[in-house]
């Protein structure tokens, strides 16, 4: 099995960029078969969901519009369990229909804190989609429209995920090694 040494901690690989090419695109065919007749925009939160959302719009398959919005609820390896806004949102999204994008959702706190906020500019709608997501840890309601991959909770890199801003560049998934 393939391994990486980040910051001193050795990861394994455990989703190949074959499983998260396949995954991607099965995503992109439902997101452009429930929003055919629909302009969305598509939020993507920074910095972990980048690589996804590029290689997801490739295969939404209609006109979109794309933003990008930037939170931040980890240091190191673990969340803070406090959300803070780097960005100011200044799109006008009144009526419109979103679909957030995001690389994972553990404790659920980054979609906890932002949709609520989103919604005070009244969409038209709101969907999330995550690649990732870690139910074992999950606190409070955060409901994933279109998900990926559920994962147990150890800690994952790769694919714009990171351990203090590295690793993000990888194409597959590493988990950290026990």
């Amino acid at each position: 099995m393939q391994e990486v040494t980040i910051g001193g901690k050795t990861f394994e690989q455990y989703i190949s960029e074959d499983q998260i090419a396949d995954r991607v695109v099965e995503l992109g065919a439902v997101i452009s078969k429930e929003y055919a007749d629909k302009n969305p925009l598509f939020i993507v939160l920074l910095k972990g969901a980048y690589v996804f959302a590029s290689d997801l719009l490739k295969h939404f398959l209609h006109p979109c519009t794309v933003s990008f919005f930037r939170l931040s609820s980890y240091k190191g390896m673990s969340s803070t369990g406090k959300l803070t806004f780097k960005d100011v949102f200044d799109e006008n999204i009144q009526g419109r229909d979103i679909v957030v994008v995001e690389d994972i959702v553990d404790t659920g706190n980054t979609l906890s804190g932002f949709l609520p906020a989103l919604q005070t500019l009244e969409p038209n709608s709101v969907k999330v989609v995550s690649l990732l997501s870690k139910p074992d840890v999950l606190q409070g309601k955060v409901h994933i429209d279109f998900l990926g991959f559920e994962i147990p909770p150890a800690f994952v890199v790769g694919y714009g995920l990171d351990f203090d801003e590295q690793g993000r560049n990888y194409p597959q998934i590493y988990q950290l090694k026990q």
